[in-house]
């Protein structure tokens, strides 16, 4: 299983691992400046929404944004405005002149950016100017890059405003019951617990039924697999749940990237494709922390203290396993986008699922309901997402 991961994952310009050597070796910072040097980026060849999706993640890297949602949410909101950036642009029209898609998605980015990022404004700026002063592709030449820059600077301005009115980490959980097989912990990761979502009608809409019953024979079973796990741990199974552990969604958002240029998709294609699968992303983050909190269930190391842990113990409950959420989230609109590659994709969703039973993080069932939501709440974005030339709506 190892090699499945290895040999696409890990490989090319779009890996990003997040633990803090591997930050300081990919990416340094001037010592007089402070600001992250970005690797160059060809606009051109690869399309301006991959080019900045690639800045933003290379951004998350060397500020070492660690968490998963705070990665979401910086992925999903740059996505969401490159798109509608891009088809505000293919509708304007300006005495025969076309406004540039490709600077509609700079400019919405660099404003985007700018709002998660303020400490690095000025490489931004400097990013937007390198890209005005590149060589366009032969078909771009005709396409004004100024006019398409200030129709995305304006959408922009409009998604980072509806991004601060989001609610994230406004709403309170419900209280913990306590007890015999309920978590213990102070509740200090939300998720997006009561967020406002891009395509679910509630957080609760796909909500899984319970987990089995703490002392059940069910449970029993699935904590003395978790325990086998810990107790025989081989050094393959131990490489599996350290190369998992930091793969949140910007990882998962350069795969997209991958298979955006491999498959050669246009301007509109792609930021299309980032905006579907970031935003599967998002709401499967509200959907996760609807049901952890729904239920509370204890993770196998409190159930069973014996149990070790080569990864570090996240900070909420163990029902269901948010890497599986995200993983299939993502995994199921790039094996429906792109569906020569849809076996490799579920071998990676199977993959990351069982890196956290190795971990000692999740029970096996933690993992295949984690799984099962990322899928429910992927395939109803793909479902609802606008068709045709629309946008997606903010409201």
């Amino acid at each position: 299983m190892l090699s499945i991961h290895r040999t696409r994952a890990l490989t090319g310009a779009f890996a990003v691992t997040f633990a803090a050597a591997a930050c300081s070796d990919a990416i340094t910072a001037p010592p007089d400046t402070g600001t992250p040097h970005l690797a160059a980026i060809k606009f051109w060849e690869a399309g301006s929404s991959v080019a900045w999706n690639q800045t933003a993640r290379e951004l998350i890297a060397a500020r070492a944004v660690a968490s998963p949602i705070a990665q979401v949410r910086i992925m999903t909101y740059l996505s969401v405005a490159q798109y509608n950036a891009v088809v505000a642009a293919e509708d304007a029209k300006d005495a025969g002149n076309h406004a540039s898609p490709a600077a509609a998605a700079a400019g919405a980015s660099l404003i985007v950016l700018k709002s998660f990022f303020p400490l690095d404004a000025a490489l931004l700026d400097a990013r937007i100017a390198a890209q005005r002063s590149a060589m366009p592709l032969p078909g771009a030449r005709k396409h004004d890059f100024a006019a398409g820059e200030v129709i995305g600077r304006a959408i922009g301005d409009l998604v980072v405003a509806y991004a601060a009115s989001d609610n994230t980490n406004l709403t309170a959980p419900p209280p913990n019951p306590g007890g015999a097989g309920y978590w213990t912990g102070t509740n200090s990761i939300r998720g997006l617990y009561g967020a406002r979502t891009f395509a679910l009608t509630s957080g609760s809409q796909f909500r899984p039924g319970p987990p089995p019953a703490f002392g059940s024979a069910e449970f029993t079973a699935a904590l003395a697999e978790i325990r086998a796990f810990s107790d025989g741990l081989t050094s393959d199974e131990l490489a599996l749940a350290q190369l998992w552990a930091p793969q949140g969604p910007a990882y998962l958002n350069g795969l997209a990237a991958e298979e955006i240029v491999r498959y050669r998709r246009n301007e509109r294609d792609a930021a299309r494709i980032f905006a579907l699968a970031n935003m599967a992303g998002f709401d499967v983050a509200n959907a996760c922390f609807d049901a952890k909190f729904a239920y509370y269930l204890i993770r196998p190391s409190q159930a069973d203290p014996a149990i070790q842990l080569p990864v570090g113990l996240p900070n909420h409950p163990s029902y269901p396993s948010g890497h599986s959420c995200f993983t299939a989230a993502y995994g199921t609109v790039l094996a429906k986008t792109f569906p020569a590659e849809a076996q490799r994709y579920e071998a990676m969703v199977i993959e990351a699922g069982i890196s956290r039973m190795y971990a000692g993080l999740h029970y096996r069932f933690d993992c295949e309901v984690g799984q099962q939501l990322g899928r429910d709440v992927a395939n109803w974005v793909l479902g609802t997402a606008p068709a045709g030339h629309a946008a997606i709506p903010l409201d």
